[in-house]
């Protein structure tokens, strides 16, 4: 299992598994105040994933953690009312996996590792992800070799080497830390996250 699917997988689990006077009865067609993600932190107050509002609901139900942030809405079951979660803490510590290098590549993370800009012009606009040794030269798909790259930039570059057409990354690509897949899971990151998460993630 990849790095810190655990989590998703063991929330699935009490979901399933939470009796159902206990879980938020939540409408298919939810408002756009309960379409939001939650930030998970560990026992020790370090960000270690996100997961939905319903999934945090089950875990602060179950006292498997506790509210850190909330909103000013509301959860609504048949029975009870719940402030709605915006950060949560377990309470008990989980030793989370720290390869990741292991974690899938995708666009959105190696642009989040990338600072969202072409690690060739600087450019923000037009992005796409360019194999800094084409693979048609050997280049391997890792973290260690895929850079972002803006579309001018990887038509200019095409399958030639870095020293054969002097293009060479800003910095050196290198495997993301934990705090890129929390950034690349939410569209934007909530004020309340700011506090909890790394300088470089905001």
């Amino acid at each position: 299992m990849a790095p810190l699917d655990w989590l998703l997988s063991e929330m699935k689990t009490l979901t399933s598994s939470a009796p159902s006077e206990y879980a938020p009865r939540l409408p298919r067609q939810r408002p756009a105040r309960d379409t939001g993600r939650v930030l998970v932190l560990n026992a020790t107050y370090e960000p270690i994933n996100v997961c939905s509002v319903r999934r945090a609901a089950i875990l602060l139900l179950k006292e498997k953690a506790e509210m850190i942030e909330r909103s000013d809405s509301e959860l609504r079951s048949e029975r009870q009312v719940l402030a709605r979660p915006i950060v949560i803490r377990l309470r008990l510590y989980v030793n989370v996996p720290r390869d990741s290098s292991k974690r899938k590549i995708t666009r959105r993370a190696v642009f989040a590792r990338d600072g969202w800009a072409c690690q060739y012009c600087g450019t923000r606009s037009s992005l796409t992800v360019d194999h800094v040794i084409p693979r048609s030269k050997g280049g391997l798909s890792t973290w260690e070799n895929i850079v972002a790259s803006c579309a001018p930039c990887n038509r200019r570059k095409a399958d030639r080497l870095p020293a054969q057409i002097n293009m060479h990354p800003r910095k050196s690509p290198r495997v993301p830390g934990p705090h890129v897949f929390i950034t690349v899971a939410t569209q934007k990151i909530p004020a309340a996250w700011l506090q909890w998460l790394p300088a470089e993630a905001a």
